[in-house]
């Protein structure tokens, strides 16, 4: 009852501090940022028809469930609050590593979808007719963002303004390095443009290589690091059955427990990815 009332009076305090700092300058433009992050991970993750304001709800429900449903089950604020935070991030989480796996079939088609644009420049067609016939003809994941591209050309005729809004429809990093590889080779054009498409194809090939070894070999450490970080809490997730444990858990001893150990699982699963990752970036951009 006693961590109640003080999760109660602290939701409380914080609610009175919002509405006395009322949204400034700087508050609107952090606001923007998120918001514009949310909406990036959402087109990296090809969710369609999902607003950054419905992410953020979808975490606020999911949080309230798990707290309410731990709370029935356990009889424990303090566990029922360490297990609503990360179900609360679960949507996000979600969301992101859908991201990173259409980040992943993207970059296996790329050099394909580069080798289509060569080939119709080859066949007589235009760089802006080449690009909008992977709308058609490219790989599927790519078709739809460049129908839309062949639309937005057709009634609009501004090739760089169009291959902007392609590029924020893809969201990805390798589609935006081929954007301005063909934004450059219009500009060059001549017998340079092909010379300069077959360049990319190979690199991108290349890089695809170079990342598929690298994140082969370094899978095991990533869940390592989620197996390590999430048996702590398993182990929670079953003491917390027994009335006992909970009880020692609900005093300020116990919150401090868990809170500490949140904390340290955080920090150590950062570390552990980061140095997982460090030997990829670095052989990636040798």
């Amino acid at each position: 009852m006693g961590a109640l009332v003080g999760l109660g009076f602290g939701i409380g305090l914080l609610l009175v501090w919002t509405a006395l700092h009322p949204g400034e300058a700087s508050s609107s433009a952090r606001d923007g940022r998120r918001r514009g992050r949310l909406r990036d991970l959402l087109t990296q993750a090809g969710v369609e028809g999902v607003t950054p304001a419905a992410l953020v709800l979808s975490c606020i429900t999911t949080g309230l469930v798990v707290l309410v449903g731990t709370v029935v089950l356990s009889r424990s604020i303090a566990i029922a609050v360490a297990f609503a935070l990360p179900a609360a991030y679960a949507p996000i989480a979600l969301v992101r590593q859908r991201a990173g796996r259409r980040r992943g079939e993207l970059r296996e088609v790329w050099p394909d979808a580069v080798d289509h644009i060569s080939s119709a420049i080859r066949a007589g067609l235009s760089l802006p007719e080449a690009l909008a016939q992977l709308g058609v003809r490219g790989p599927e994941t790519l078709r739809r963002a460049f129908q839309r591209f062949g639309e937005d050309y057709r009634s609009t005729g501004r090739f760089d303004e169009c291959l902007d809004r392609l590029k924020d429809a893809l969201a990805d990093p390798v589609g935006d390095r081929v954007v301005e590889a063909v934004r450059l080779a219009r500009q060059v054009g001549g017998s340079e443009l092909g010379r300069l498409l077959r360049t990319l194809s190979g690199f991108l090939r290349a890089d695809v290589r170079t990342r598929g070894e690298i994140e082969a070999r370094q899978s095991w450490t990533v869940n390592a690091a989620r197996l390590s970080v999430a048996s702590p809490w398993l182990v929670l997730g079953f003491l917390s059955l027994r009335p006992e444990t909970v009880a020692r858990y609900d005093s300020s001893a116990g919150v401090l427990v868990l809170a500490v150990g949140a904390a340290v699982c955080i920090t150590a699963y950062r570390v552990m990815l980061r140095i997982a990752r460090l030997p990829a970036e670095e052989r990636v951009l040798r």
